[in-house]
């Protein structure tokens, strides 16, 4: 990524961070909460982030692009190779990594696999970030800042909580200080380099997430065929597909009369109306694409 010389005079810092961790430590709505909008989708479910999304926070003294990443896990399926790699080749490209633990569990195997996982990226500086606070109480949270500064000798130890609010600023603050002097690598305005249409495919996949059974999750993806907008502007028409690997998951989506997939569509115009600054009217179809976690070409038509 290129770097700009630091103008004469000025301490400007722009660059690339990226939380890592386990999947659903929070690391998705951390950054939503840094940027101070939704730029990545979040989920009970694990694996929810499936790509590399960008989320950029703007203050004086510096310009701070958040790469949010799928959680690291030991993949079972092609896709999830996939997902791996995205989080592998994203550290290899960052200023910073932020690695992340819950406060309301103990550090594991897995979380010692994923800090090993870091000496691979020497260039990029680290900090830990004790997610959670608010779900744990004081002495749990000191026991977790204890058991991570074990881990190894960081760059800085913040807990936060991007629920409650609490010392988001503070965290800000130490990754903008672990980033190269440069100028601004994004115009003042932008909050995400995600185009409309993949904001679109999240928001469907985020209200499919929230409405299926534990077995779905990751055979769903979602991708959109059309956006129109009406020459009046006041709707927008999204035509969107909803994928299954199999004809049995296309009729738990669909739901008994088509109940559940309304739902789908009532909770997924929620997010996006306020995407598109109009009333949508937002077209749903379920489709089957056999086994795609595992078919190469099936995941190249689906953008993985």
């Amino acid at each position: 990524m290129p770097r700009v010389a630091e103008p004469a005079g000025t301490a400007f810092r722009s660059g690339f961070a990226t939380f890592v961790g386990r999947p659903n430590v929070g690391k998705s709505t951390l950054t939503n909460a840094l940027v101070g909008e939704k730029v990545a989708i979040t989920s009970s479910k694990p694996q929810t982030t499936r790509r590399a999304i960008r989320g950029i926070v703007h203050r004086a003294d510096g310009q701070l692009i958040l790469v949010d990443t799928p959680g690291v896990h030991r993949p079972r399926t092609l896709l999830g190779e996939r997902l791996n790699d995205v989080v592998q080749s994203t550290l290899a490209d960052v200023d910073v990594i932020g690695f992340c633990v819950p406060a309301d569990e103990k550090v594991g195997p897995g979380d010692r696999w994923i800090d090993d996982q870091l000496n691979r990226h020497p260039r990029a500086r680290r900090l830990a970030i004790v997610t959670k606070v608010d779900a744990a109480p004081r002495a749990v949270v000191a026991e977790r800042l204890l058991q991570v500064s074990e881990l190894r000798d960081w760059e800085a130890i913040v807990p936060v909580s991007a629920v409650s609010s609490v010392q988001l600023d503070l965290l800000v603050t130490e990754l903008i200080r672990l980033l190269p002097a440069s100028d601004p690598l994004y115009p003042a305005d932008a909050v995400t380099d995600e185009s409309l249409e993949a904001r679109i495919a999240e928001l469907v996949r985020e209200a499919a997430l929230e409405d299926v059974t534990d077995e779905l999750p990751h055979s769903i993806a979602v991708t959109v065929d059309d956006i129109v907008q009406r020459d009046d502007r006041e709707l927008v028409e999204v035509y969107a597909n909803l994928w299954v690997e199999r004809d049995s998951q296309k009729g738990i989506v669909i739901g008994r009369g088509g109940e559940r997939l309304q739902r789908i569509g009532a909770r997924a115009r929620e997010g996006i109306e306020p995407l598109v600054g109009a009333q949508v009217f937002l077209s749903l179809r379920v489709k089957v694409a056999k086994e795609w976690q595992r078919d190469p070409r099936q995941l190249g038509r689906l953008g993985f």
